[in-house]
């Protein structure tokens, strides 16, 4: 029985991957909603932390009146409209401070959220301290930040086509990798996340991983000449998927036990990343790549 459905699928993959590529297309244009919808509504197509887009920290470092659930559950009530976090800051695995992160920027606005801490905690001034970013300063990151993603993707294109000397595989690298970004974005998205410094480094950390993919299955099936195309893309695959599968184990275990917020996102973008690059390689790039040599044979 499970032999008949191994057989299936791969019948499936290998017979129909023109028609497999609706998958990675569907996938990809409901990130591109989700992206414009996100842009409609917010005026952002991400959710923007206060390291990119603002805000101020106030870390307590005397909290032993007060719980992180207690404090927060007080300053949603109090300040219904502000977008505030409250999370803990942890060292060598134990809580030595907790951190209030808050949308806001102006003077009034942060004495306020002050005031309501000190009454609820019983804090006194030496027992918290204040730090601010402005809008322009996060603006200013991440419109760095994008120029510099833009950059990455050209230069990579170009050297995959001097590397491939052919047009229709290097768009497919690229096209696999922008598809990889979009999608992930859309996802990170939905999980509610607000994206931080290190989670736009995770983003540019997951262009290397999803080219990574992409060359090791365009170089065994263009440049190589031993066996089938089949035979090639399947030994692509069992290489890739190693890699790929290695990496979400380790991704995985630095979620479950690491407290650090920061390392975290980074492998929450890692994590879904890495599951959408399976699709976008896989069934996307391998069809495309599939569809080329054919056309070329008959050419």
């Amino acid at each position: 029985m499970k032999e008949s459905i191994k057989g299936k699928i791969k019948k499936i993959y290998e017979e129909k991957y023109k028609l497999l590529l609706l998958i990675p297309c569907f996938i990809l244009m409901l990130a591109l909603a989700q992206i414009g919808t996100q842009y409609t509504m917010t005026g952002d197509f991400v959710n923007k932390g206060i390291s990119l887009k603002g805000g101020s920290t106030i870390t307590i470092n005397k909290f032993d009146s007060i719980t992180v659930n207690e404090l927060k559950s007080s300053l949603t009530e109090q300040f219904p409209k502000a977008d505030i976090n409250v999370r803990t800051i942890t060292s060598a695995g134990k809580v030595v401070s907790i951190a209030v992160d808050s949308d806001a920027q102006e003077k009034e606005e942060i004495d306020n959220l002050v005031s309501v801490i000190e009454n609820k905690a019983g804090l006194k001034k030496g027992d918290y301290n204040v730090e601010t970013m402005g809008s322009s300063l996060g603006d200013s990151f991440f419109k760095q930040t994008m120029f510099a993603l833009l950059i990455a993707f050209l230069l990579m294109g170009i050297v995959v086509l001097i590397y491939f000397r052919s047009f229709v595989p290097s768009i497919a690298v690229m096209l696999a990798a922008f598809s990889d970004i979009v999608v992930t974005l859309a996802v990170f998205n939905l999980t509610g996340i607000k994206l931080s410094t290190a989670g736009v480094a995770a983003f540019l950390m997951l262009i290397g991983y999803s080219v990574d993919t992409d060359i090791v299955l365009s170089t065994r099936v263009l440049k190589r000449k031993d066996g089938t195309v089949m035979d090639r893309i399947y030994g692509s695959i069992s290489t890739g998927m190693t890699m790929t599968l290695t990496t979400l184990v380790a991704v995985s275990i630095t979620l479950i036990f690491v407290e650090s917020e920061v390392i975290k996102q980074i492998m929450v973008v890692l994590f879904i990343g890495l599951l959408v690059d399976m699709v976008m390689t896989w069934i996307q790039n391998v069809g495309i790549l599939r569809y080329y040599l054919e056309k070329k044979t008959k050419a």
